[in-house]
């Protein structure tokens, strides 16, 4: 019974999908709760999926042309007062420093919540000329918002990100860069995560705070709400022209500089366990998957059954992230708990399975079980992970279409959104009072304007004008 225990735990996902989603991060051990209100503390196995995460992201910002920097994490008032929409935006989570030590601080400064501030600061001083252009920075830190009501991954006062600050001679080189990064998220998202996205712009209402654009890459998870997976922003010469960031051009004129920004966050670990995970915990997805195969020793105590489970680890990992579970418990709690941390492959050797020159492999994402011989296991690992990586995503796509409905008026907008959990496409007439009268009367807001667009009527949803553009709505986290 006490394997059946540990999974029982959990709460299901279709009774309770909030209880179900804490259940599995503490379970886990992905995180644990601190003295320190709206805070966590990443446990190893959280953590570790962040390095995959940030190791690869990173691999593919070098392609092309990221460096890294790192900037302070305090931001004085003044700078932070230089762009007003920017500031407006970021006001009410704002933390601030009022002492350093016993005394008072003659001007009190921020944590950041984002360093634009303090990229554009710097950025004066260290560009001059056109020569110094393009500047390709990003930098992995913490930032602290002061958010109401937290819960683990998705939204807490400290978290862990990366944020790219970019500037360029030209406003057609800023905006390709802007582009470029959304795809590389978008890539990473469906190549690592195995999180299909959908690409779009942000409306007016919903862009960046100071940016001319923000683009978005927006998934689904598994109970129908939307989530804002990363973003890009264009920010034209506003920045700029608030710093007085100026270079001397090749025609010896002065001009401004034209900015981006772009990042993704911890949340990610959080999209990761709600558009795979089932009622026995995690499953994770083996590119951000710390430990790829678990070795389970059947009858342990048994000559040769653990030496024989290390020699295989020792094979595999060469090529594969392996280990030995070997502590004293059950074989049934081993399983339960290799299930629960998402392991995406496990590996069940016994005397009679040694005997035989064979082992039992077991796929988390499907439950299948395969006898494999011994000297096949190695190549048999490596198909088996690229399968359950494609298949993981091919799943999370058709879960997305099945949740993916058409409004054409309003009450058909306001009946899908009643009776079912999803995107719903419908068209906009750009006006900003539609944005708000959908999200007063049913808490849906606009996640973005597809790059791919539809003509699905000819009026908005919402007053029934001429439509200018389709849009993805959704409840979102």
């Amino acid at each position: 019974m006490a394997d059946k225990k540990m999974v029982e735990e959990i709460t299901s996902m279709d009774v309770d999908f909030a209880q179900w989603y804490t259940d599995v991060v503490i379970k886990a051990e992905l995180i644990d709760y601190t003295s320190v209100k709206g805070c966590m503390v990443i446990k190893p196995a959280g953590y570790a999926i962040w390095e995959l995460i940030q190791k690869q992201l990173d691999a593919r910002f070098k392609e092309t042309g990221v460096e890294n920097v790192y900037l302070p994490m305090f931001i004085p008032e003044s700078l932070l007062q230089k762009e007003k929409d920017h500031v407006e935006g970021f006001a009410p989570e704002v933390a601030w420093v009022t002492h350093g030590g016993l005394q008072p601080l003659a001007e009190r400064m921020c944590v950041r919540p984002t360093s634009e501030t303090l990229f554009c600061d710097f950025y004066k001083n260290d560009i001059h000329s056109y020569r110094d252009l393009p500047k390709v920075y990003n930098q992995w830190c913490s930032v602290v918002r002061w958010e109401k009501e937290t819960r683990p991954f998705l939204r807490s006062r400290e978290f862990l990100w990366q944020e790219g600050h970019t500037a360029h001679a030209t406003a057609q080189e800023a905006e390709e860069r802007t582009i470029q990064m959304l795809n590389v998220y978008a890539d990473f998202c469906e190549q690592v995560l195995a999180i299909p996205v959908v690409r779009g712009q942000k409306t007016d209402k919903e862009k960046f705070a100071g940016a001319v654009a923000t683009y978005t890459i927006e998934a689904l998870m598994h109970d129908g709400k939307a989530l804002q997976s990363g973003t890009s922003h264009n920010f034209g010469d506003g920045f700029a022209k608030a710093f007085d960031i100026q270079f001397a051009d090749k025609d010896n004129t002065l001009k401004h500089v034209h900015q981006t920004s772009w990042g993704m966050t911890t949340r990610l670990i959080g999209a990761i366990i709600m558009v795979h995970g089932d009622n026995e915990g995690l499953v994770l997805p083996p590119r951000v998957a710390p430990t790829q195969v678990c070795i389970v020793p059947i009858m342990q105590k048994k000559e040769g059954v653990l030496e024989k489970a290390f020699e295989l680890k020792d094979m595999l990992s060469k090529n594969f992230r392996v280990k030995v579970d070997d502590t004293d418990k059950s074989p049934g709690w081993k399983f339960a708990e290799a299930e629960m941390r998402g392991y995406p492959l496990r590996v069940e050797i016994g005397p009679k399975d040694i005997e035989a020159g064979k082992c039992v492999i077991c796929r988390r994402d499907t439950k299948e079980k395969i006898e494999v011989a011994l000297d096949e296991l190695e190549t048999k690992v490596g198909e088996l992970l690229e399968t359950i990586q494609v298949e993981m995503l091919e799943r999370a796509r058709a879960h997305r279409e099945e949740h993916t409905y058409v409004a054409k008026d309003f009450d058909e907008f306001v009946k899908t959104f009643n009776e079912k959990a999803g995107f719903v496409k419908a068209m906009w007439c750009g006006d900003r009072a539609c944005e708000d009268t959908i999200k007063e009367k049913l808490s849906v807001t606009s996640r973005c304007m597809p790059f791919k667009q539809e003509t699905l009527a000819d009026t908005c949803v919402c007053c029934g004008k001429p439509a200018k553009k389709m849009v993805y709505w959704g409840r979102a986290y």
